[in-house]
Protein backbone atom coordinates (compact mmCIF):
# COMPACT_ATOMS: atom_id res chain seq x y z
CA UNK A 1 0.00 0.00 0.00
CA UNK A 2 1.12 3.33 -1.16
CA UNK A 3 1.86 5.75 1.90
CA UNK A 4 -0.68 8.95 0.92
CA UNK A 5 0.68 12.28 1.79
CA UNK A 6 -1.07 14.31 3.62
CA UNK A 7 -2.01 17.60 2.39
CA UNK A 8 0.36 19.40 5.24
CA UNK A 9 4.09 20.41 5.22
CA UNK A 10 5.95 16.71 4.26
CA UNK A 11 7.35 17.11 8.38
CA UNK A 12 3.43 16.68 9.78
CA UNK A 13 4.22 13.11 8.14
CA UNK A 14 6.67 12.43 10.96
CA UNK A 15 4.58 12.71 13.64
CA UNK A 16 2.99 10.90 16.64
CA UNK A 17 0.60 8.83 14.13
CA UNK A 18 3.98 7.34 12.15
CA UNK A 19 5.23 6.38 15.60
CA UNK A 20 2.09 4.68 16.21
CA UNK A 21 2.05 2.98 13.24
CA UNK A 22 5.60 2.00 13.66
CA UNK A 23 5.07 0.69 16.99
CA UNK A 24 2.44 -1.47 15.94
CA UNK A 25 4.18 -3.04 13.52
CA UNK A 26 7.12 -4.08 15.90
CA UNK A 27 4.64 -5.52 18.30
CA UNK A 28 3.48 -7.28 15.27
CA UNK A 29 7.25 -9.12 14.72
CA UNK A 30 8.61 -8.85 18.20
CA UNK A 31 6.20 -8.96 21.27
CA UNK A 32 9.26 -7.48 23.70
CA UNK A 33 8.50 -3.94 22.05
CA UNK A 34 7.58 -1.84 24.68
CA UNK A 35 5.36 0.28 22.53
CA UNK A 36 3.23 2.21 25.38
CA UNK A 37 7.19 3.52 26.66
CA UNK A 38 8.53 4.14 23.09
CA UNK A 39 5.40 6.41 22.70
CA UNK A 40 6.38 7.67 25.61
CA UNK A 41 9.80 9.07 24.62
CA UNK A 42 8.60 10.34 21.42
CA UNK A 43 4.97 11.71 21.37
CA UNK A 44 5.18 14.36 23.78
CA UNK A 45 8.10 15.86 22.41
CA UNK A 46 8.10 15.43 18.73
CA UNK A 47 5.16 18.56 17.62
CA UNK A 48 7.58 21.26 17.85
CA UNK A 49 9.99 19.62 15.61
CA UNK A 50 11.24 20.57 12.35
CA UNK A 51 11.31 17.22 9.79
CA UNK A 52 14.76 16.55 10.14
CA UNK A 53 14.43 16.20 14.02
CA UNK A 54 11.22 14.29 13.85
CA UNK A 55 13.06 11.95 12.14
CA UNK A 56 15.56 11.86 14.73
CA UNK A 57 13.86 11.56 17.47
CA UNK A 58 11.74 8.40 16.34
CA UNK A 59 15.15 6.73 15.14
CA UNK A 60 16.38 7.78 19.10
CA UNK A 61 13.17 5.86 20.52
CA UNK A 62 13.81 2.47 18.76
CA UNK A 63 17.32 2.66 19.39
CA UNK A 64 16.66 3.00 23.24
CA UNK A 65 13.45 0.28 23.01
CA UNK A 66 14.89 -2.21 20.44
CA UNK A 67 17.52 -5.21 21.27
CA UNK A 68 20.40 -2.90 22.56
CA UNK A 69 21.99 -5.68 20.54
CA UNK A 70 22.59 -3.87 17.14
CA UNK A 71 22.14 -6.89 14.59
CA UNK A 72 18.98 -8.06 17.42
CA UNK A 73 17.50 -4.70 16.62
CA UNK A 74 17.72 -4.80 12.88
CA UNK A 75 16.72 -8.14 12.44
CA UNK A 76 13.09 -6.89 13.64
CA UNK A 77 13.29 -3.54 11.69
CA UNK A 78 13.94 -4.97 9.08
CA UNK A 79 10.99 -7.38 9.19
CA UNK A 80 8.39 -4.70 9.54
CA UNK A 81 9.86 -3.50 6.13
CA UNK A 82 7.03 -5.60 3.63
CA UNK A 83 6.39 -5.73 0.18
CA UNK A 84 9.26 -3.79 -1.99
CA UNK A 85 7.96 0.30 -3.84
CA UNK A 86 6.42 -1.80 -7.11
CA UNK A 87 7.02 1.29 -9.07
CA UNK A 88 9.54 3.23 -10.81
CA UNK A 89 10.01 6.03 -8.57
CA UNK A 90 8.23 7.43 -5.19
CA UNK A 91 10.93 7.27 -2.68
CA UNK A 92 9.58 9.99 -0.91
CA UNK A 93 5.80 8.93 -1.32
CA UNK A 94 5.75 4.70 -1.39
CA UNK A 95 7.78 4.24 1.73
CA UNK A 96 8.48 7.87 3.87
CA UNK A 97 7.48 5.66 6.89
CA UNK A 98 10.92 4.15 6.82
CA UNK A 99 13.56 7.32 6.77
CA UNK A 100 13.75 6.69 10.80
CA UNK A 101 14.74 2.91 9.61
CA UNK A 102 17.37 4.37 7.25
CA UNK A 103 18.43 6.87 9.92
CA UNK A 104 18.94 4.21 12.76
CA UNK A 105 21.18 2.34 10.79
CA UNK A 106 23.18 5.69 9.82
CA UNK A 107 23.79 6.33 13.17
CA UNK A 108 23.90 3.02 15.04
CA UNK A 109 25.15 0.67 12.44
CA UNK A 110 28.64 1.56 11.16
CA UNK A 111 30.15 -0.80 12.95
CA UNK A 112 28.69 -3.44 11.15
CA UNK A 113 29.40 -2.31 7.67
CA UNK A 114 28.34 -5.41 5.85
CA UNK A 115 25.03 -5.93 7.52
CA UNK A 116 24.59 -2.74 7.58
CA UNK A 117 25.04 -2.38 3.69
CA UNK A 118 22.54 -5.05 2.73
CA UNK A 119 20.00 -3.43 5.40
CA UNK A 120 20.07 -0.01 3.38
CA UNK A 121 19.37 -2.25 0.36
CA UNK A 122 16.72 -3.81 1.36
CA UNK A 123 15.44 0.06 2.87
CA UNK A 124 16.07 1.21 -0.52
CA UNK A 125 13.96 -1.11 -2.11
CA UNK A 126 11.60 0.73 -0.28
CA UNK A 127 12.13 3.98 0.69
CA UNK A 128 15.72 5.37 0.33
CA UNK A 129 19.07 5.44 1.96
CA UNK A 130 20.30 8.03 -0.06
CA UNK A 131 21.43 9.95 2.90
CA UNK A 132 22.29 6.64 5.30
CA UNK A 133 24.76 4.99 3.10
CA UNK A 134 26.72 8.40 2.73
CA UNK A 135 28.71 7.86 5.73
CA UNK A 136 29.44 4.58 5.04
CA UNK A 137 30.89 5.59 1.24
CA UNK A 138 33.15 8.57 2.99
CA UNK A 139 34.39 5.82 6.13
CA UNK A 140 35.44 2.91 3.66
CA UNK A 141 35.16 3.97 -0.21
CA UNK A 142 36.77 0.84 -1.29
CA UNK A 143 34.63 -1.53 0.39
CA UNK A 144 31.54 0.81 -0.44
CA UNK A 145 32.40 0.81 -4.16
CA UNK A 146 32.18 -2.94 -4.11
CA UNK A 147 28.34 -2.85 -3.09
CA UNK A 148 27.78 0.04 -5.27
CA UNK A 149 29.14 -2.50 -8.39
CA UNK A 150 27.19 -5.28 -7.28
CA UNK A 151 23.66 -2.79 -6.53
CA UNK A 152 24.62 -1.18 -10.15
CA UNK A 153 23.16 -4.20 -12.09
CA UNK A 154 20.38 -5.33 -9.81
CA UNK A 155 16.72 -6.02 -10.81
CA UNK A 156 15.88 -3.20 -8.59
CA UNK A 157 15.58 0.43 -10.24
CA UNK A 158 15.40 1.86 -6.58
CA UNK A 159 18.65 0.25 -5.99
CA UNK A 160 20.66 0.81 -9.19
CA UNK A 161 19.24 4.55 -8.72
CA UNK A 162 21.20 4.66 -4.88
CA UNK A 163 24.50 4.23 -6.71
CA UNK A 164 23.94 7.20 -8.44
CA UNK A 165 22.31 9.18 -5.42
CA UNK A 166 24.28 8.09 -2.59
CA UNK A 167 27.51 9.37 -3.67
CA UNK A 168 26.81 12.47 -4.90
CA UNK A 169 28.64 15.02 -4.03
CA UNK A 170 25.83 17.65 -3.31
CA UNK A 171 23.15 15.91 -2.61
CA UNK A 172 20.02 18.12 -1.89
CA UNK A 173 19.43 17.64 2.29
CA UNK A 174 22.47 16.35 2.97
CA UNK A 175 25.96 17.32 3.89
CA UNK A 176 28.91 18.08 1.01
CA UNK A 177 30.03 14.13 0.25
CA UNK A 178 33.93 15.03 -1.28
CA UNK A 179 35.18 11.15 -1.02
CA UNK A 180 35.83 10.52 -4.61
CA UNK A 181 36.17 14.54 -5.89
CA UNK A 182 39.87 13.92 -5.96
CA UNK A 183 39.34 10.69 -7.84
CA UNK A 184 35.99 10.09 -9.45
CA UNK A 185 37.07 7.55 -11.80
CA UNK A 186 35.17 4.81 -10.45
CA UNK A 187 32.12 6.40 -10.01
CA UNK A 188 32.46 7.82 -13.11
CA UNK A 189 32.48 4.44 -14.44
CA UNK A 190 29.23 3.23 -13.07
CA UNK A 191 27.59 6.26 -14.01
CA UNK A 192 28.37 5.85 -17.55
CA UNK A 193 26.69 2.21 -17.53
CA UNK A 194 23.91 3.63 -15.75
CA UNK A 195 23.35 6.41 -18.14
CA UNK A 196 21.64 4.00 -20.19
CA UNK A 197 19.40 2.55 -17.52
CA UNK A 198 16.06 1.36 -18.78
CA UNK A 199 14.66 3.54 -15.75
CA UNK A 200 14.28 7.59 -16.42
CA UNK A 201 14.34 7.61 -12.52
CA UNK A 202 18.04 6.64 -12.98
CA UNK A 203 18.67 8.22 -15.39
CA UNK A 204 17.51 11.59 -13.65
CA UNK A 205 19.96 10.47 -11.02
CA UNK A 206 22.78 9.98 -13.20
CA UNK A 207 22.36 13.81 -14.65
CA UNK A 208 21.81 15.12 -11.29
CA UNK A 209 25.47 13.26 -10.02
CA UNK A 210 27.06 15.01 -13.57
CA UNK A 211 26.27 18.13 -12.59
CA UNK A 212 27.27 18.25 -9.05
CA UNK A 213 30.80 17.69 -10.51
CA UNK A 214 30.72 20.19 -13.17
CA UNK A 215 30.07 22.61 -10.45
CA UNK A 216 32.96 21.23 -8.45
CA UNK A 217 35.33 20.15 -10.66
CA UNK A 218 34.70 20.87 -13.86
CA UNK A 219 38.21 20.71 -15.43
CA UNK A 220 38.80 17.08 -13.92
CA UNK A 221 35.45 15.64 -15.10
CA UNK A 222 34.64 16.83 -18.47
CA UNK A 223 37.50 14.97 -20.18
CA UNK A 224 36.50 12.18 -18.38
CA UNK A 225 33.31 12.40 -19.97
CA UNK A 226 34.08 13.45 -23.41
CA UNK A 227 36.05 10.20 -24.07
CA UNK A 228 32.76 8.25 -23.15
CA UNK A 229 31.80 5.79 -25.95
CA UNK A 230 28.21 6.05 -27.43
CA UNK A 231 25.33 4.01 -25.66
CA UNK A 232 22.64 4.70 -27.57
CA UNK A 233 19.17 6.04 -27.62
CA UNK A 234 18.53 5.79 -24.02
CA UNK A 235 21.56 7.45 -22.41
CA UNK A 236 20.87 10.78 -25.37
CA UNK A 237 19.01 12.37 -22.67
CA UNK A 238 21.85 11.98 -20.11
CA UNK A 239 24.09 13.37 -22.45
CA UNK A 240 22.07 16.75 -23.67
CA UNK A 241 22.29 17.50 -20.12
CA UNK A 242 26.01 17.03 -20.38
CA UNK A 243 25.89 19.66 -22.99
CA UNK A 244 24.33 22.07 -21.07
CA UNK A 245 26.21 21.78 -18.37
CA UNK A 246 29.61 21.75 -20.54
CA UNK A 247 28.01 25.15 -21.79
CA UNK A 248 26.99 26.41 -18.12
CA UNK A 249 30.24 25.63 -16.54
CA UNK A 250 33.40 25.67 -19.01
CA UNK A 251 32.06 28.01 -21.26
CA UNK A 252 31.77 25.43 -23.84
Amino acid sequence: MTDKQPLVPYKEYFGVALAERMGDDIVAVHRAFDRTAFLADVAPRIAPLELKARVALIAEGLRSHLPPDYPAALRVLLRILGPENPGVSGAFKFGSRFMPVALFVERYGLEHYDLSMRALAEITKRGTSEYAVRPYIAADPKRALGYLREWSTDASSHLRRLVSEGPRPLLPWARKLTTFLCGPEPIVDLLDGLRSDASPYVRKSVANHLKDYYRLIPARIDPLLRAWPDRGAEAEWVMRKVESYRAEFTGG
